[in-house]
């Protein structure tokens, strides 16, 4: 059982962070921007995936290995940057109209896929999980870890619903400028330059 008036300061904090662009919503427009709506969507929902699994791991105490191990947040850093990096690839040699998202099926699943391993190779987002969730967790009213799960579902709803909204719009507008070419063409330069900028900024980030 949480506590009720940190539960509500929680879920302001959280609505705030939400909204907040930061790398995760901009992965998400360049990938609306690459495969339309659905694609969008599915990237919001891989990310919100990957945010719960990074909860589980902050109420077993797994994400406290990162503030122990400062090795292992750079080998984690490191993999997150060089995959983003193959997805900047991608976009640039990218030259189909459509972008490969607009298909059904595969191009759906590997938007989630990329939203889910993009996030959870971010050890940044580890610990923030280890900085932020403790915050709004009353040891008091029980379990600690029944806390936490329901603080990181509670996130992890909203975050979706902020994300999927964005995904959902960058998408559609997408969709419409994709008659075009060079158009097209542009989003996917786009879509890379975005992908080449969250490589470069966790690669220099370090842990403070």
């Amino acid at each position: 059982m949480v506590d009720m008036s940190l539960y509500a300061a929680f879920l302001v904090a959280a609505f705030a962070l939400c909204v907040t662009p930061g790398p995760d919503m901009m992965f998400i427009v360049a990938m609306g921007g690459r495969g339309g709506p659905a694609a969008g969507v599915m990237a919001a929902f891989g990310v919100a995936c990957a945010m719960f699994v990074h909860t589980v791991a902050a109420a077993l105490g797994l994400s406290a290995l990162f503030l122990a191990l400062p090795t292992l947040y750079h080998v984690l850093r490191w993999a997150g940057a060089a995959y983003l990096l193959y997805l900047a690839v991608k976009a640039f040699r990218d030259r189909s109209p459509m972008g490969e998202g607009t298909a059904a099926g595969p191009g759906m699943r590997r938007a989630f896929w990329q939203g889910a391993v993009t996030n959870l190779l971010n050890p940044k987002v580890i610990l923030f999980n280890v900085a932020f969730l403790p915050q709004f967790v009353a040891p008091e009213k029980g379990q600690v870890w029944e806390q936490f799960l329901v603080l990181g579902l509670s996130i992890t709803v909203m975050g979706f619903a902020v994300d999927g909204s964005i995904g959902l719009l960058s998408g559609k507008l997408s969709a419409l400028l994709r008659r075009s070419r060079r158009v097209a063409r542009g989003l996917n330069i786009f879509s890379g330059t975005v992908f080449t900028g969250l490589a470069v900024r966790l690669a220099v980030s370090a842990p403070k």
